[in-house]
């Protein structure tokens, strides 16, 4: 790396880089070797809050990557990352079938369904099935600070909700004009649709009388699921917007993401991809098929993602990585030579452990171990403690699955998930407690608590 920048690398005094807090920093780093420094770097793998060191040394701290090889690249994505995140395509979240819902799984599912991201709520009614408790819902929804639409043909209830407080009514032709008639004077959008098994010329009329009434709308060609005219449907919506250039347009995308047995990650970010082009600035998702859970999030990341392409008319690479889930963009890994190098230099006993696309390798100052079977690999460790063995093992195991599936492997680190990787904490207790087992096992007068620079007999 050639940065244009100075810059300072300090070796902190401790031989085990999990068990570094950023408390921990704060008190054994003092300052910055150069007057002047303006940023502080520290390996993403630490625990802790950046503003403990920050308010301790005066200066502006940040985590890296969690691997030193990608450090240039964290560099270079920095100009995009200050230019990032906005967007303009509300989210509506179907809670499908709620009818069926307790009052209490469906409260907590919408308000799950807004910390991933969603913009409404939409109450998804089921035809022919009563749901008294609908208005009171609605109004517990909306006085949760939430906004609320209403998806269903039966004016009964779609009065109802709008009653509660519900600003978006899905969805209106000329089967429901009714509807649309109840609907005036009343702060509520609704959302048209052509009519059943017609064509895009019965919008006209419904959208001549929504006009007429004052009703504000938007436009939802309707998306077909593949095999029912997938292709055409997308014909439609760019019709649509040929017809009519200024309109608000929906897209509901669950009819993809649900009726197609494929990961939804990408699904979702071509989708929302063709919505930012066509101008389409809200989409209805659902979470009701095991691999649609979590599609809200998806849409929340793609929405931000695609707007940022397509803005600065740049590919949707390199930017934002978290819909990435199974396999990583690269795979990291050791040379046969740069694995033997780190063993020439190694003193002590514990275990590094390393993964390329083929194999795994296992090494100390005694040991140099690669295979493909962890079963092998860990036979020919020669350990016998408990605690230990269990830490080996399901770091095999991860490494294991990171050459299944084409992912970098870093020991003591989460495989990267993209949006679902879960926190590192999780890992670096476990590395506290086996640390702790290792020392009592072979020095039981050291104290628990001791500072982490004494490192015991661990695999770093």
């Amino acid at each position: 790396m050639a940065p244009p920048f100075a810059f300072d690398v300090v070796v902190m005094h401790i031989t085990v880089a999990a068990l570094m807090t950023t408390a921990w920093i704060a008190r054994f780093l003092s300052a910055p070797p150069t007057a002047g420094t303006d940023l502080v770097l520290i390996p993403g793998l630490c625990e802790g809050d950046t503003d403990v060191i920050a308010e301790h040394m005066g200066v502006r701290v940040a985590k890296g990557p969690k691997d030193l090889r990608e450090i240039p690249e964290y560099f270079g994505q920095q100009a995009i990352q200050r230019d990032y995140g906005d967007q303009d395509i509300e989210i509506l979240a179907e809670i499908n079938n709620a009818p069926r819902w307790s009052r209490e799984a469906l409260l907590a599912e919408a308000h799950r369904l807004r910390e991933s991201g969603a913009d409404f709520i939409d109450i998804g009614c089921t035809p022919g099935l009563a749901f008294p408790e609908l208005g009171s819902i609605v109004r517990e929804v909306v006085a949760a600070g939430m906004r609320v639409s209403i998806d269903s043909f039966d004016q009964g209830e779609i009065m109802t909700a709008v009653d509660a407080g519900a600003s978006l009514v899905l969805s209106v032709n000329s089967s429901n004009l009714d509807v649309a008639r109840a609907l005036a004077g009343r702060q509520v959008r609704v959302v048209v649709i052509p009519d059943f098994g017609a064509s895009l010329d019965t919008l006209e009329p419904t959208i001549g009388s929504l006009t007429s009434l004052g009703i504000p709308f938007l436009i939802d060609p309707v998306i077909d699921p593949i095999g029912f005219g997938f292709v055409a449907s997308l014909e439609r919506y760019i019709e649509t917007r040929r017809r009519y250039p200024d309109a608000p347009m929906m897209m509901g995308i669950g009819n993809l993401t649900e009726l197609t047995a494929a990961d939804t990650t990408g699904v979702n970010a071509i989708l929302i991809a063709m919505c930012e082009e066509l101008g389409v600035r809200t989409v209805l998702t659902t979470e009701v098929i095991g691999w649609a859970r979590g599609a809200v999030r998806e849409v929340d990341i793609a929405r931000r993602l695609m707007r940022y392409a397509i803005r600065n008319k740049v590919a949707p690479k390199h930017i934002d990585d978290r819909l990435v889930t199974v396999k990583d963009q690269r795979i990291l890994s050791f040379t046969d030579a740069e694995l033997h190098d780190l063993q020439s230099r190694i003193t002590d006993p514990n275990f590094r452990i390393f993964a390329d696309r083929e194999s795994i390798v296992v090494l100390n100052r005694d040991l140099f171990v690669r295979g493909t079977d962890i079963q092998e690999i860990f036979a020919q460790l020669g350990v016998t403690e408990a605690t230990h063995a269990f830490y080996l093992g399901k770091e095999l195991a991860k490494a294991k699955l990171a050459i299944t599936l084409g992912k970098t492997y870093r020991q003591e680190g989460q495989l990267d998930w993209g949006y679902l990787t879960p926190p590192d904490d999780a890992v670096s207790e476990h590395v506290r407690l086996t640390q702790r087992s290792r020392r009592a096992e072979r020095a039981p007068r050291v104290r628990e608590g001791t500072d982490p620079q004494d490192d015991g007999n661990l695999s770093p």
